[in-house]
């Protein structure tokens, strides 16, 4: 079993990291595999809403960055989703990735456990948190809990350690993550059927 984590900060060792860092640390502590992956400084091209992915089973803009998390999303069995928190959500390069993965690849993710981590100097942690879990929950994921909102504070890089409570939450998600995948592993159980996707547009 193998939990990919998206390190969403431009910053490869900043206060998102050592969060998502702690998660990785307890989840081997529970004999589970994981890697945390960084999407790095530089720009991401965001969703247009072309659907061309539709057809192709692939963003239209097939971009290194895209292509390499793609893959890897496709081979891993939970995903945790890491970012800081700007003007109370998370980082836009994040999400305009996000936005891709989930309309052209969401497929690939569909009932695997899934969670997401926020990082903040002091507030805007539940909003940023909030909006990251509903990539999940518009995707049939589980959402992994933990004691608390999964987020963790400190302004320069390193401070998040001193986060008690936040390194805390963290280990407990890893461990709340590392149950869920073994009951899943245990009981064998197939997803349910899934309906015709119904869209209802409200203006005709």
């Amino acid at each position: 079993m193998k939990v990919l984590l998206i390190n969403g900060s431009p910053r490869s060792a900043g206060n998102t990291y050592e969060a998502l860092q702690e998660v990785a640390t307890t989840l081997r502590e529970e004999g589970i595999d994981s890697e945390i992956f960084h999407i790095g400084m530089r720009p991401i091209q965001g969703c247009i809403a072309c659907y061309s992915c539709k057809q192709m089973g692939r963003c239209a803009f097939n971009d290194p960055l895209y292509t390499l998390l793609e893959a890897k999303v496709r081979e891993c069995d939970a995903l945790v989703v890491g970012s800081p928190v700007y003007y109370a959500g998370p980082n836009g390069s994040l999400c305009a990735l996000l936005d891709r993965l989930f309309c052209a690849s969401g497929r690939h993710l569909q009932y695997k456990p899934a969670a997401a981590v926020v990082a903040c100097r002091r507030g805007g942690a539940s909003a940023a948190f909030d909006r990251l879990n509903k990539y999940f929950t518009i995707n049939n994921m589980p959402v992994v809990t933990s004691q608390y909102w999964n987020s963790v504070h400190g302004a320069a890089p390193g401070e998040a350690r001193e986060d008690g409570e936040g390194m805390q939450t963290m280990r407990t998600l890893a461990r709340n993550m590392a149950w869920m995948l073994r009951k899943i592993a245990a009981d064998s159980v197939t997803p349910p059927k899934m309906e015709d996707r119904i869209a209802t547009n409200f203006i005709r």
